[in-house]
């Protein structure tokens, strides 16, 4: 309770000027995090813990020119992770704080907020407990962002913790896109509905179109497509989300690096009988086995996969033409289910670096008058407009950033 006490008077005292915000997303066997000062918006440090549970791998990168820390560490737990990573940030050849006072409050990336959150919060037990329910729709992410939050309670107490959901920008769908044709009993016992995913990144980019292009939220349309390993496009309208590609699950959608995306249902049930596999065992292949990986053969980098197609690979053309044709299918739909389309956004790893991906996009829109600046679009992991002057639609790349998203909610509630 001291420490508790102490640690808001001094941030009375600071006035939550200069608060240095340290944000952290944990996966089942991984943890990155990044430490923000927020005066200037400025990464302090970043990260990464790997094979947590396993041998434990640390690589602590910090901004103010001391040396990058890059070895194995034990880390049976998260917990372990947690304080690794805070002993670097303090130590004397690799830290960038004097000591953990410095670090005000702390933000958690959480994957499934369920119907309970529609914005970040803090997190009390309560909120826990709402986390924890969400389990069922999250089993392979809820469980280690809760790791992440109870790591950090432990290693850091009487600091603010919150909880930034993937889940949360979503909510705004009216129940017409949210809804699936099953019986309603099930969304009312199970909450069986579409929810989304990729949420901060959506928000984040489609904020930053609107302020590129110079127009206001009311009476927007724009189409956000975060496309990478996992993939998803949503269409925002009046700067809230009206609809998009994920479902109950990331599973939903366009294919993606091991993901199938959108197939008939009674898929599941084929394969399971004709192979003899449970119907867990047919989800973790249609997860893990698909998309780009299970077509070409080949990888589910898309790297791998461009390289591949110029040494003549057929399967790994096949699953490009497929990833494109797909994105192409969600911006059509989203662009008549929205009545029009001001601004096409491409953001994440794929949406960033791949110019290829972007120009076979746009030039299947051509019919709606969407046209591309050839040379504005070779470029990689910039703010760029790439659309040319003549064409009816803006069309953008813009660099996510999930991380600031996570800040910046953490300040405004902290800093209240």
């Amino acid at each position: 309770m001291e420490q508790f006490i102490l640690h808001y008077i001094i941030l009375f005292i600071k006035g939550y000027e200069n608060m240095k915000i340290l944000v952290i997303n944990a996966g089942s066997s991984s943890l990155k995090y990044q430490l923000f000062d927020m005066d200037n918006e400025s990464i302090i440090a970043k990260g990464t813990c790997e094979r947590i549970g396993i041998d434990g791998h640390l690589k602590h990168t910090p901004a103010n020119g001391k040396p990058v820390f890059n070895e194995d560490i034990p880390m049976p737990t998260h917990a372990e992770a947690i304080t690794a990573v805070l002993d670097k940030l303090v130590s004397a050849e690799y830290g960038v704080i004097s000591s953990m006072s410095e670090i005000d409050a702390v933000g958690h990336r959480v994957l499934h907020g369920g119907q309970k959150f529609s914005a970040s919060v803090k997190v009390d037990e309560t909120v826990i407990a709402a986390i924890e329910e969400c389990i069922p729709l999250g089993p392979l992410h809820n469980p280690a962002n809760l790791m992440g939050i109870r790591a950090c309670e432990k290693a850091m107490p009487g600091v603010p913790q919150v909880a930034v959901f993937d889940t949360a920008f979503h909510q705004t769908m009216p129940a017409s896109s949210y809804m699936y044709a099953v019986p309603y009993e099930f969304y009312e016992k199970y909450g069986v509905r579409r929810y989304g995913f990729h949420g901060t990144s959506h928000r984040y980019v489609s904020a930053k179109a609107l302020e590129v292009m110079g127009i206001p939220a009311e009476g927007s349309k724009i189409i956000t497509c975060h496309l990478g390993n996992g993939s998803s496009l949503a269409a925002v309208k009046d700067g809230k989300c009206f609809d998009t590609s994920m479902g109950l699950t990331p599973l939903e959608g366009v294919p993606m690096g091991t993901r199938c995306g959108s197939v008939d249902p009674a898929v599941v049930e084929f394969i399971a009988n004709h192979e003899n596999m449970t119907v867990t065992e047919t989800l973790t292949m249609l997860n893990k086995k698909s998309g780009m990986l299970g077509i070409s053969g080949v990888s589910s980098d898309f790297r791998d996969i461009d390289a591949a197609i110029e040494a003549g690979n057929e399967r790994a053309k096949l699953a490009l033409d497929m990833f494109n044709y797909g994105v192409t299918k969600y911006i059509g739909a989203y662009t008549a289910a929205m009545g029009g389309v001001d601004g096409i956004v491409f953001t994440a790893g794929v949406g960033e670096n791949g110019p290829n991906v972007r120009e076979a996009v746009c030039d299947n829109l051509a019919y709606m008058g969407v046209k591309l600046d050839k040379e504005a679009n070779n470029c990689r992991g910039k703010l760029q407009k790439i659309s040319a002057e003549d064409s009816t639609v803006q069309v953008w790349v813009i660099p996510t950033n999930e991380e600031l998203v996570i800040a910046r909610d953490t300040q405004d509630i902290c800093g209240k």
